[in-house]
């Protein structure tokens, strides 16, 4: 038996799990969340009570820094050492990596490369792994990438319309995110169907802070959303996702910005931050949207709008959809975006669901009714599990 944490950090979150292995049992589970915003929330499992405090975490060092403490402070673990090995996602293995590796100074000075096409991610993954490496010296860590589910994608599909020498000298393409998100909910909506990942075309939606949406034709990513960086794609909570590129030029010679100072606006200051003015948070999103809030609701709308626009897009690529996935903070728990999406994809796509189950649905249920053309479900990912496992299997722990 070997006790693995598996570390999930996002642009604005750090969730984690600690299990044993190879029984997959979680020995505790939490996250940090609202990382950056002015409050912050950190949760733990102990012995199935869930502690929950409001701190402000202005880092992920700060966020790494509270669940170490944690796991000594509720007797979780003894000491530290008795993790045997960590896991970690990183968001963009660019062209080096397809699968898992063994963290070793050549992959981590290939994901600091990377750092400038996912720059919300890959820097927070690094700080993440450091604090670990740092605080559990005597242990072998391994990176897990979203990158690597979506590399079956052929040319038409993540090759971008610019000069060809872009990619062939700059590998300049689609590299997609959240493949570990979407691998895992392909593979449980396959169990829930009682069918195979191979026999099935299904649309996968990971809506959460960051969002992606990803087409799978017998068990195999044809397209996803985000691009060359997490940027691309729908909206999302900070970002602007797809836009025509020369806003770019025209904004920067408005406002007189360097490029840096443009990429902090479309990273960090659009999405529904920038619509909205309220929040890049959808809770808060949809408060402001009870209150009657204008441009709230032109939020909530806009962000619906937006992901119809790709699964419609997906679905013709497709031919046929035999199910939809919604999982991810959004998917999950956003009930409202969740039932318009629904509802705008009805006379297309045949989508029917029960909207009073759907109100009611935070955990893994399917929410279509028997006459829907496309089964829909929610099921919360479960990245955590899949980094375990390809951490127990690199490092050959047992």
């Amino acid at each position: 038996m070997s006790k693995v944490i598996a570390v999930n950090s996002g642009s604005s979150s750090l969730k984690f799990q600690l299990f044993q292995m190879p029984e997959e049992k979680v020995l505790t589970s939490g996250a940090a969340e609202r990382i950056g915003l002015d409050m912050g929330i950190f949760t733990i499992n102990v012995n199935g009570e869930k502690i929950r405090k409001e701190i402000p975490i202005p880092d992920h060092q700060v966020a790494v820094n509270l669940l170490l403490e944690a796991l000594v402070k509720y007797g979780i673990v003894k000491d530290l050492t008795e993790i045997q090995g960590a896991g970690h996602r990183i968001v963009q293995g660019g062209p080096y990596f397809s699968s898992s590796v063994k963290v070793d100074d050549d992959v981590v000075k290939k994901v600091d490369e990377l750092c400038s096409i996912a720059p919300l991610h890959n820097h927070a993954h690094l700080v993440c792994y450091e604090a670990f490496k740092h605080a559990l010296p005597n242990i072998e860590h391994v990176f897990v990438f979203d990158t690597a589910f979506h590399q079956t994608m052929e040319p038409e599909s993540y090759l971008f319309p610019v000069p060809y020498e872009w990619y062939k000298d700059y590998k300049v393409r689609k590299y997609g995110a959240h493949g570990t998100s979407h691998e895992f909910v392909m593979k449980r909506t396959a169990e829930l169907m009682g069918k195979k990942p191979e026999d099935l075309n299904i649309i996968t939606c990971h809506l959460g802070n960051g969002a992606s949406i990803t087409a799978i034709k017998n068990g195999k990513c044809i397209n996803t959303s985000m691009g060359l960086s997490p940027l691309g794609g729908v909206m999302m909570g900070t970002r602007s996702g797809d836009i025509d590129p020369t806003v770019v030029y025209y904004m920067e010679e408005k406002l007189k910005c360097t490029p840096e100072e443009m990429d902090t606006y479309l990273n960090k200051k659009s999405g529904m931050l920038g619509i909205s003015g309220v929040s890049s948070d959808a809770r808060d999103i949809q408060a402001a949207v009870e209150e009657g809030n204008p441009r709230a609701i032109l939020t909530h709308k806009l962000y619906v709008n937006r992901v119809i626009n790709i699964v419609g897009g997906y679905y013709m690529q497709l031919g046929h959809v035999d199910a939809m996935s919604f999982t991810a903070g959004l998917g999950e728990h956003a009930v409202e975006i969740r039932r318009d999406i629904c509802k705008g994809l009805e006379e297309g796509m045949g989508i029917r669901i029960d909207y009073e189950l759907n109100s009611k649905t935070h955990n893994e249920a399917k929410i279509s009714t028997p006459d829907s053309k496309v089964e829909v479900f929610v099921v919360p990912t479960n990245e955590e599990l899949v980094i375990a496992r390809d951490t127990v299997r690199i490092l050959g722990l047992k």
